[in-house]
């Protein structure tokens, strides 16, 4: 899943993760989740806090940076999240911070604006990985989300797909998993992680097998 590095390292650049999906669905949760997990096995990631449309939406990242004692690049509200973006992979850059952890604003969608936002955040910036996040209790609508989403980011003749999912309160879903199934089966992005509670350890690996 994390193939990309290689091509990270030959630019001289921190391998580069955007989280992105609807609204309360956790990303920004899974992103301090991944963090914790990439800090445990020796990275040393930058949280950049690139969701300047939701009110706390900063302050919140803030609060896991500081429980992760990792850095965190912010420019407050209201700027253009790709420009935050880019200026936070220059930063990991300079820092020698090896990963950069995107945090994007919840959209629906059907948010025409904000997926525009989205898509021309991850086309100007290139990431090695975008991760859709949803909750494994979603059904068919989450089929329907990632789609979209898919599609926004194809806006402009482009070709970046999403290419993983984080399924959230997973511990929550006894065997119903059908749609989890669907969505890898549609897009061939497979199951990145998955939450299993609150806490920053609370992040798996999908076992096909249970």
């Amino acid at each position: 899943l994390f193939g990309g590095g290689n091509k990270a390292s030959s630019n001289n650049r921190p391998y580069t993760i955007v989280m992105i999906g609807i609204n309360g669905v956790g990303k920004s949760t899974s992103l301090a989740k991944i963090a914790y997990y990439l800090k445990a096995n020796g990275c040393q990631p930058l949280l950049a806090a690139c969701d300047t449309f939701r009110s706390g939406a900063v302050e919140q990242l803030s609060v896991h940076a500081k429980c992760l004692d990792l850095p965190l690049y912010h420019k407050g509200y209201a700027k253009d999240p790709s420009a935050v973006a880019k200026a936070a992979i220059n930063h990991a850059t300079e820092e020698g911070n090896d990963v950069v952890l995107v945090d994007t604003a919840g959209r629906m969608q059907n948010n025409v604006p904000l997926m525009k936002d989205l898509s021309k955040l991850v086309v100007d910036n290139e990431p090695d990985l975008v991760l859709f996040v949803c909750e494994a209790l979603v059904g068919n609508d989450g089929i329907d989300q990632l789609q979209m989403f898919n599609r926004a980011l194809r806006t402009g003749g482009h070709s970046r797909q999403i290419d993983g999912i984080v399924l959230t309160k997973f511990d929550t879903v006894s065997d119903k998993v059908g749609a989890a199934l669907t969505m890898t089966h549609i897009t061939g992005a497979p199951v990145a992680f998955i939450g299993t509670g609150q806490k920053y350890n609370h992040l798996k690996k999908l076992s096909v097998q249970s």
